[in-house]
């Protein structure tokens, strides 16, 4: 493999997945989208229509925040976190190398 190509890793799983931000960015969005969707789906009242100018803001605003949590989940899934490859370290002794003292001058 050429030095410049980066290396495949596994993706992590399990507890790294519900830890990645972007799930938990999906499921706030998904949490609020389906109760801003269900408390708009009955309707809005005419006075609630006055305010918005004439579109159920709740509905509205819930389904696209639905559909912004299932683009988050999705790419999620789709390019998980991979742990970091692991570049060798060279090994470096635990003292740093001093250079040998000169000889004294004989006398």
């Amino acid at each position: 493999m050429p030095e410049n190509e980066p290396r495949r890793t596994a993706p992590l799983k399990g507890v790294h997945l519900l830890l990645d931000l972007r799930s938990i960015i999906a499921a706030l969005f998904g949490i609020y989208g389906t109760v801003l969707t269900a408390m708009g789906a009955p309707g809005a009242s005419a006075a609630d229509l006055r305010k918005t100018g004439g579109w159920n803001v709740n509905l509205w605003c819930g389904l696209a925040m639905l559909a912004f949590a299932a683009s988050f989940a999705a790419w999620t899934l789709l390019r998980p976190l991979r742990e970091p490859a692991g570049e060798p370290v060279p090994e470096t002794p635990d003292t740093p190398e001093t250079p040998e003292p000169a000889p004294l001058p004989a006398a």
